[in-house]
């Protein structure tokens, strides 16, 4: 049987903000977490992209309205190149349209600046351990919007998938973290990261929120209870700081 092996580095972060004040009070919010730290700061997406190369930070907080080059197009690139790297989309725009655009191209999670400073430490954590993460403000249309989704296009089944990849599809839709479904399951991280990147192959969806609306619709998540609580993505219940060791 595999063992988990817990981690103990902290969570590295690259800021990215065109605005300068904004970048100091976020250095400033994570600051109070000493298991989080801030190892660049960027200007644009193309300065972004350049010291997430040179830095290979666990999570990048990215604005989407930045000269040069947006965050928006910015994600993109760095879930192409750098599929190990977190992203969170940090940004003062919550519609919709901005949403389902960053999960399509590959955040791991969306804030808004308007949020208390205890979700950006939530979501910093919960993208560092291997999570997604989406503020509350949004969480629900997101839901909401994927379920319309889903039930227009009817979720592949799951016969294709092991058992061990539908314990791995529970967790997801339990909002569970890589490092907490290895705990679950008593895996090694690396493990599970392979693991849900079969079952997101598998299904074809896009990110860790389809697979757990599907995992809801498939039964996998109790009845009476929304998917992805009590974890990460709603709630924004802590985890601990630790090295991210894949991008899934």
């Amino acid at each position: 049987m595999e063992e988990t092996t817990p981690g103990s580095r902290p969570v590295r972060v690259l800021v990215a903000d065109d605005e300068a004040m904004v970048r100091a009070g976020v250095r400033a919010i994570l600051a109070r977490d000493p298991h989080v730290e801030v190892v660049a700061e960027a200007g644009d997406g193309h300065e972004a992209i350049a010291l997430t190369r040179l830095h290979r930070p666990d999570v990048v907080l990215l604005d989407i309205q930045m000269p040069g080059l947006d965050g928006l197009t910015a994600v993109a690139r760095l879930h192409r190149e750098l599929p190990a790297v977190g992203v969170i989309m940090l940004t003062t725009f919550g519609q919709d349209e901005y949403v389902t655009r960053a999960l399509e191209e590959g955040a791991d999670g969306f804030l808004l600046k308007a949020d208390d400073p205890r979700e950006l430490l939530n979501g910093v954590r919960a993208v560092g351990a291997g999570g997604a993460y989406l503020s509350p403000r949004v969480a629900g249309r997101v839901i909401a919007g994927l379920r319309a989704h889903r039930a227009a296009h009817p979720h592949r089944s799951l016969e294709r998938l092991t058992e061990r990849e539908r314990e791995v599809l529970a967790g997801l839709g339990a909002g569970l973290s890589n490092a907490e479904i290895a705990g679950r399951l008593h895996l090694v991280e690396g493990t599970v990261k392979a693991h849900v990147s079969a079952v997101l192959t598998k299904l074809g969806v896009r990110n860790r929120v389809e697979a757990a609306i599907s995992a809801y619709e498939a039964g996998l998540v109790p009845p009476g209870q929304d998917p992805l609580t009590p974890g990460h993505l709603t709630q924004g219940r802590p985890a601990p700081g630790r090295l991210r060791p894949g991008g899934t």
